[in-house]
This record gives C-alpha cells, sequence and structure tokens, in this order.
C-alpha cells in the first residue's frame, strides 16, 4: 500500500451517513410504537377470539424486519438505505404456523 494514497471515504460522505443515520433513529422510534401498538392489539384480540390475527402477525414480522434492516444500516453492518430509500422489505423468517402458550 501506497503511503501518499488518499482515503477512499472523505468527511463530507461520513457527516451524509451520519446525517441518514439520525433520521434512521427517528424511523426507528417509529416502527418501535408501531410494533408495541401492534403487540398491544394483537394481544387483545387473541383474548377475545382466542386466535391470532394472521394480516396483523404478517404485518408486524415486516416490520421488524425493516427495523433490524434500520439498526443494521445505523450500525455500518449494511450498506443500503433501508425503506423509504428501498424497496420495504419482505419477512426474513415466516412467522410460526401455530403459536405455543
Amino acid at each position: 500500500m501506497n503511503e501518499t494514497s488518499e482515503p477512499t471515504t472523505s468527511r463530507k460522505c461520513i457527516a451524509i451517513r451520519f446525517l441518514f443515520a439520525l433520521l434512521f433513529l427517528a424511523i426507528y422510534c417509529v416502527l418501535k410504537f408501531l410494533l408495541v401498538v401492534t403487540t398491544i392489539f394483537q394481544f387483545i384480540y387473541l383474548l377475545v377470539t382466542l386466535k391470532t390475527n394472521e394480516p396483523v402477525r404478517v404485518f408486524a414480522n415486516k416490520v421488524v424486519t425493516l427495523a433490524y434492516k434500520v439498526w443494521r444500516y445505523i450500525t455500518l453492518n449494511d450498506n443500503q438505505r433501508p425503506f423509504p430509500f428501498s424497496e420495504f422489505p419482505g419477512e426474513l423468517e415466516p412467522p410460526e404456523t401455530e403459536v405455543k402458550f
């Protein structure tokens, strides 16, 4: 490696990435709120009907996946900016077929 070679990243790129990280921290707070509301709704629904609401389970699973991708970007483990700068992620893992208590 040549000692006179220039660094591959600039302070401007780092600052822009930091600003995006702050934006995604705010988005994560919204996602966290959505997950809390979704979880409370799911348990109330489960108590009333004695079965889970599948669309809510799938939605919550996708939100968890998005939150995971947000944290990967914030912690510099992924270079692709998460939604809304890319497609909304699919599920990393499908929900369990049967919920056991």
